[in-house]
């Protein structure tokens, strides 16, 4: 059984494939391009899950033609497979807890142009219902404690606050534009599959 985090980067190697073919390095930079202010990945932790795809059939590899390496060695390039294919979009499918928790969020979210509207919206319904459950969580500690507690850590306890405030209003406001798009576009609402 894949663990919560191994899901999340088997999620963003899968839909990072599914865009274009990309060997190691380039796959490293994009996945931290695309996710880096949510995570990094390192290799340690990339190479194995390519191999994991590999050996499930999810991606396939590829050589460059002789004729194209010119010194060093030559690098293997990593494709989706329609299996892969099929694997990315029960995974963007998935709306439960596991997708709006800290850890995988950023992932879901970097691919939502590939996530029907339906599944967006709960997507982001839920990790509103989890952040702002989490404030008041924050704000009865921080009552509580208030007076016990040194003046850098009540700044360090509000900046936490605001943080998760800042988020919620920005989650509101993705949540309206979903609703407005779905609203405006009827029953035909047009989503994007990851077939494209």
């Amino acid at each position: 059984m894949v663990s919560g985090q191994g899901r999340v980067l088997e999620l963003a190697v899968l839909g990072s494939l599914h865009e274009t073919p990309l060997h190691g390095y380039e796959l490293r930079k994009r996945l931290n391009a695309l996710l880096g202010m949510f995570r990094a990945f390192s290799y340690g932790s990339l190479y194995p899950c390519l191999r994991s795809l590999l050996a499930e059939g999810l991606i396939a590899e590829e050589q460059p033609a002789p004729a194209a390496i010119v010194g060093g060695r030559s690098k293997i390039v990593y494709k989706l497979t329609a299996e892969g294919k099929e694997r990315l979009q029960d995974m963007l499918t998935q709306a439960g807890p596991s997708a709006w928790e800290d850890e995988s969020f950023g992932v879901h979210f970097a691919f939502f142009r590939h996530t029907e509207a339906e599944v967006r919206l709960r997507i982001l319904e839920g990790r509103r219902s989890r952040l702002e459950e989490r404030l008041d969580a924050v704000r009865t500690a921080l009552a509580r404690t208030r007076e016990r507690l040194d003046s850098y850590t009540l700044e360090l306890q509000r900046h936490g606050l605001e943080s998760v405030e800042r988020e919620v209003r920005w989650l509101n406001e993705l949540i309206a534009t979903e609703r407005r798009a779905s609203s405006e576009d009827g029953p035909e609402r047009n989503t994007t599959s990851t077939d494209e």
